[in-house]
């Protein structure tokens, strides 16, 4: 419930504001699983990216959204709840597995299940290697995965903004759904699962019009943040 309230106040301000925009929303299944795949290029992702649905999407999020004290971790609960995230830990090993598991269960319930490929915003608004955990899903699950391309949020709301920058209109574009039944009961196999993540960014790269870059987005901050440094001294 709090997640349609959330979204019925969100709705009118966003639209008379940003003035967002949407294609293929009919590409989404008006029932059953679904898991959305997307780009991750801004904070702001988490406003339109499933404004123009008439489904919850659930997401999966850090934990530290969740656990922060005082009354920035208050807002900070209620902002990520209302937007329909559920905590998970990213620390990897075990708690990706349960992270895994938690996904699966969102999906055997019915539901829509959003999730970033990247594992993390991109750090210069191009599109990265995907991780492997959205093919798991897709091949256990057996859901239809539909592309899910955020438009000039990069733009609008970079990484450390804390304010959008307003006469940019965010997009979002769902693609057509992709099949991998021909991957069925595969799911253990590595390769299969990389050709599976390849192929949805592919998808990804093509319906958002990023540069793809074929490394992991978190590779590419530390890089980034190591290069700033050395110039500095």
């Amino acid at each position: 419930m709090f997640y349609w309230v959330v979204k019925a106040i969100l709705w009118p301000f966003l639209h008379f504001v940003f003035r967002p925009w949407a294609e293929g929303v009919e590409n989404v299944p008006k029932e059953g699983p679904v898991i959305l795949a997307g780009n991750h290029l801004s904070f702001a992702d988490h406003f339109f990216g499933a404004l123009f649905l008439p489904r919850k999407v659930i997401s999966l999020g850090k934990s530290d959204y969740f656990t922060g004290r005082g009354i920035k971790g208050l807002l900070s609960r209620a902002f990520f709840s209302g937007v329909g995230t559920v905590p998970i830990d990213r620390s990897g090993g075990k708690a990706s597995e349960a992270a895994l598991r938690t996904g699966l269960r969102v999906l055997n319930e019915g539901s829509v299940l959003g999730i970033y490929p990247e594992g993390t915003r991109s750090p210069d608004g191009r599109l990265y290697k995907g991780k492997t955990g959205v093919a798991r899903l897709a091949l256990e699950s057996r859901a239809p995965v539909i592309p899910w391309a955020m438009v000039n949020t990069f733009e609008m709301m970079p990484p450390g903004r804390p304010i959008p920058k307003f006469g940019i209109r965010p997009g979002v574009k769902y693609g057509k759904p992709l099949d991998f039944s021909r991957y069925y009961g595969m799911e253990n196999d590595f390769l299969v699962l990389r050709a599976v993540t390849d192929e949805i960014m592919y998808a990804l790269m093509e319906l958002s019009g990023q540069e793809y870059v074929d490394k992991y987005a978190a590779s590419a901050k530390i890089e980034m943040i190591r290069a700033a440094r050395e110039n500095r001294a």
